[in-house]
């Protein structure tokens, strides 16, 4: 299985960026497909998720300023981040929680955001 993301990269404080997952050779459902962040020297942190009966779910720091979406026909995850602000910047990673599993145990290799104040 693999995942990969796309979409990151520099940005000024107030602009978008729109991060896009793929996922591939999964033969498997997926029950939850979501995003999670990493800043330098900090624990990852829950973005958003999306579950295969399109509930929502967002951290703290996402509410109101991102949109999770996905495209069931391709196996794929969206990720809108408008007003980002220096704070966002980090490495982001999707994920996916296939059928049968308890937690995400599929994670792609990240893509760096960057957003200067």
């Amino acid at each position: 299985v693999q995942l990969q993301a796309s979409g990151g990269g520099s940005v000024q404080a107030g602009d978008s960026l729109r991060l896009s997952c793929q996922v591939f050779d999964l033969s498997s459902g997926i029950v939850v497909m979501g995003w999670f962040r990493q800043a330098p020297g900090k624990e990852r942190e829950f973005v958003a998720s999306i579950n295969w009966s399109d509930n929502l779910f967002y951290g703290d720091a996402a509410k109101g300023r991102f949109t999770i979406s996905r495209d069931k026909a391709k196996n794929s995850v969206s990720l809108q981040m408008n007003s980002l602000q220096a704070e966002d910047t980090a490495v982001y990673t999707c994920a996916i929680q296939s059928y049968g599993a308890v937690w995400y145990n599929y994670w792609g290799q990240g893509t760096l955001v960057t957003v200067s104040s």
